[in-house]
């Protein structure tokens, strides 16, 4: 009878411990990545007041089985299911990610390693990316001199520390002039002091600085082929960021005040001619003793044949101010001329200029140099820098850990997970997210807790709380009467 009281004892404290687990689980149930637990029972201590016994033969007698007396439960386990996917949390927030795969973010939080399903990321004041559950610092890999994922050791990803800060400029390689030129456009009509159709180009040069070249459109001749029509491209001004000429220079008279104009040291090749050039005192450009390059249409069919130049589609623009201590380097630009028509439309010209190659999405468009604004997270994983200039560079990239046994992790708090034993070691280097799935972007990996299991595991634990607590009234009750035996 004496067993009995302690049986009970015994199952009072397992499930007290199960409810212990149940209030742990429902308080968790907007934890981001939160896994809820799972109590189980198992019996211990049997007292055998007869041991088993086998049947005699000689005598006949059957086989006993032994004797035995439970003395209560034990939790057994407490088992948290790691493994998987939980369900999704929209966010919508860039820095958001949720794991799709059984992976865990690697973080490191007082110089120890851990382990992490919680996606709620950010960065902080020294440009880290951290997660914002714990403030525990996101490890990955970062990039070599070529810009390429380096998976080495898994460390801290500083994305705004040094070069990232910012993207150096491009200078443009190539441009498009697209549109239509209308023989019947009075501009383009030969004179001998005729201006042309105007255009403008805009490059960067090797520092990042917007430039424009100012080109004119003429027909080459008065009377020219009717087949063929022959178009002269000059180059009227070349102005600078400022949005002045960059080929005169102004002075100003510090007794009359008159400004006047000098010409400038810059070294033009313009569809590979050098292009010489004088500035009178009133500021007006000459260009003298230059054989332009010309551009030539199909006369009856209004589309394009080809400009003076070894490919017979762009011509060549290079600069240079000759100037050590102030350098004004254009490497080269191709400003390509193919796409351009010569259809009869209003008597009006209409051409559109455009930095980098239009056939080839822009590419060589070039650009200034940018500040950093923003970052971007891929589903694999990488981080990219979105500059002030439109310009995208690759910062890093999250690295994941996975685990042999990810239910054998240890949850150390702050929705944290340290390996053990039984877990499976940690490399120290982690794997591609791509290896075992994805990244969700703008969303979190909710709490797995499922309120009406666990308000069913409550109803259950009490009443099984409650039924050890009657064992116990009524061996006490049974103990009362035997002490009443003697009165």
């Amino acid at each position: 009878m004496m067993r009995s009281l302690y049986s009970g004892i015994s199952g009072l404290k397992v499930h007290q411990t199960k409810m212990d687990v149940i209030g742990n689980n429902i308080s968790n149930v907007s934890t981001v990545g939160f896994r809820g637990g799972s109590v189980n029972f198992t019996d211990v201590f049997y007292q055998t007041t007869q041991n088993a016994s086998g049947p005699n033969a000689a005598t006949g007698a059957a086989g006993t089985n032994a004797i035995q007396i439970g003395l209560g439960a034990n939790v057994a386990a407490i088992t948290v299911d790691l493994s998987g996917t939980g369900a999704t949390q929209r966010t919508d927030r860039g820095m958001d990610v949720m794991i799709n795969g059984d992976a865990f973010l690697i973080v490191r939080s007082n110089g120890n390693t851990y382990f992490t399903k919680s996606g709620a990321l950010d960065i902080d004041a020294n440009g880290t990316l951290y997660c914002t559950t714990n403030g525990a610092t996101v490890l990955g890999w970062g990039v070599d001199e070529n810009g390429d994922i380096r998976k080495d050791t898994a460390a801290p990803l500083n994305l705004m520390g040094g070069e990232n800060a910012y993207s150096d400029p491009r200078p443009t390689t190539k441009a498009t002039l697209t549109g239509n030129i209308d023989e019947k456009d009075p501009k383009v009509q030969y004179s001998e002091d005729g201006e042309g159709t105007p255009t403008a180009v805009s490059f960067y040069d090797n520092l990042g600085q917007l430039h424009q070249v100012k080109l004119s459109i003429i027909k080459a001749a008065a009377d020219g082929d009717k087949k063929d029509c022959t178009y002269s491209v000059r180059i009227t001004d070349i102005l600078g960021p400022n949005g002045k000429s960059i080929l005169k220079e102004e002075t100003t008279d510090e007794t009359t005040g008159n400004k006047s104009y000098a010409k400038t040291e810059q070294t033009i090749n313009f569809g590979g001619e050098d292009i010489e050039y004088d500035v009178d005192a009133a500021g007006n450009i000459t260009f003298e003793g230059v054989t332009w390059p010309t551009l030539l249409f199909n006369g009856s069919a209004g589309t394009f044949v080809s400009v003076s130049s070894e490919d017979g589609k762009a011509l060549n623009l290079t600069l240079n101010n000759n100037e050590e201590d102030n350098p004004f380097p254009l490497s080269g630009v191709d400003i390509d001329f193919s796409t351009l028509t010569m259809y009869a439309t209003d008597g009006q010209c209409t051409l559109d200029p455009k930095r980098g190659d239009a056939s080839n999405d822009y590419e060589g468009a070039g650009n200034a140099a940018g500040n950093l604004g923003g970052f971007s997270v891929q589903t694999d994983g990488k981080i990219y820098g979105v500059y002030s200039n439109g310009d995208k560079k690759l910062l890093g990239q999250i690295a994941v850990a996975t685990f042999p046994n990810p239910s054998g992790l240890e949850s150390v708090g702050n929705s944290m997970y340290a390996a053990t034993l039984n877990s499976g070691d940690f490399d120290g280097i982690g794997v591609d997210i791509s290896t075992v799935g994805k990244f969700a972007i703008g969303a979190l990996e909710m709490s797995d807790v499922d309120l009406a299991t666990e308000f069913t595991n409550m109803i259950t634990t009490q009443r099984g709380f409650q039924a050890n607590s009657r064992v116990i009234t009524t061996s006490d009750t049974m103990l009362e009467e035997l002490v009443n035996l003697k009165r």
